[in-house]
């Protein structure tokens, strides 16, 4: 193990320790490190003297902002396919965590978002800190909520996931413990002794009771915004189209909810459309695997899409926060447009195939 690798690899004791290792670009994800984390929990799974893994991010910043989106990015403006074998990996690779058979202890501390959820909140134990900021952001870049996102904010209580998955909003620690997209809070400066008491943690029961030790209650977090907000979120977010969310907001009579609304509209109409569309279906699917097949289609069809080659030149890499969304307003995205995203892959294309 070369200490430049893209992921670092260690067993101490009875822990397998996986480290994403790209703190210059925020770990993001690309396909060799996707390769690398399925082929090391593929070989964790069957190793008798692996009782746990636990994952976590080089550097002081954070777990994983995401995907390399520079890299994909590049592809789809060059009119390549690279990125939908990447995520084909990717998404196998967050079932994989999703059903791995020993305790998966995910370490989100600092920046977890996108491709970052996908491998830690998926996990049977998931850890988040005071500098936790968690998000699901892909609809300012003009992309719809993958790695099993829609999934998990579909289970979220009332209308909360709806809520982050179409204004992309970063949650902290207690608001990530109350949608579900978290089970513990331990303060950062207490993680490396969590990680080295799992190291000799012998039996997953023992890796539980570890966790529940160095675990602070839930009320020592910072104080999270969306309880208090779940009164107009749920009544907003509950109507059926974008625009009745945005209208329901803009006419709630409350400074936040006027601010999301803002917020809302200045996101890519066909990624917000497609988003509500996915959240809903995702709802209604009986299984993370059969979402990650809806999300793959819809990945798919997004990719080719100008909204996120201009997203993420707007957001990304000119930085001049103004994209021009084609469409450009929420009413010249009609219902076929969505269904067109949901619609089984064409001849020559490749299904998921997870469920």
């Amino acid at each position: 193990m070369n200490d430049d690798d893209p992921v670092l690899l260690h067993t101490e004791g009875h822990a397998l320790f996986i480290t994403l290792n790209r703190p210059r670009a925020l770990n993001a994800l690309n396909h060799v490190m996707v390769r690398l984390v399925d082929a090391a929990l593929a070989r964790a799974e069957h190793d008798d003297a692996v009782t746990s893994v636990v994952i976590d991010g080089a550097g002081e910043r954070g777990l994983c902002a995401g995907g390399d989106i520079r890299t994909l990015h590049d592809d789809a403006r060059a009119g390549g396919r690279a990125s939908l074998e990447f995520w084909r990996d990717e998404y196998r690779l967050n079932a994989r965590i999703a059903r791995f058979r020993k305790p998966y202890v995910a370490l989100m501390d600092g920046i977890v978002m996108g491709g970052g959820v996908g491998v830690s909140a998926h996990g049977s134990i998931r850890v988040v800190t005071e500098r936790s900021r968690v998000a699901m952001p892909e609809t300012g870049i003009g992309f719809v909520p993958d790695v099993g996102g829609t999934h998990l904010l579909a289970a979220a209580p009332g209308e909360l996931g709806t809520h982050l998955a179409l204004t992309g909003r970063a949650v902290g620690a207690a608001d990530a413990l109350l949608c579900g997209l978290a089970d513990h809070f331990v303060p950062s400066q207490r993680l490396p002794e969590l990680a080295a008491a799992l190291a000799v943690s012998a039996t997953p029961d023992e890796v539980t009771r570890t966790v529940l030790r160095h675990a602070s209650d839930a009320s020592d977090a910072p104080v999270g915004e969306l309880a208090a907000q779940r009164h107009w979120i749920d009544a907003c977010y509950a109507a059926d189209t974008v625009e009745e969310i945005a209208e329901r907001l803009r006419i709630r009579g409350i400074p936040a909810a006027e601010e999301t609304a803002r917020t809302l509209l200045a996101k890519s109409p066909t990624a917000l459309k497609v988003t509500l569309a996915a959240v809903r279906r995702a709802g209604a699917l009986d299984s993370l695997e059969a979402v990650l097949d809806q999300e793959f289609r819809v990945s798919s069809r997004a990719f080719e899409q100008p909204d996120f080659v201009e997203g993420v030149r707007a957001q990304i890499i000119d930085k001049d926060r103004n994209p021009q969304w084609k469409p450009a307003v929420l009413a010249e995205v009609t219902d076929s447009d969505v269904a067109r995203f949901f619609a089984p892959l064409g001849p020559g294309e490749r299904e998921l195939g997870l469920a």
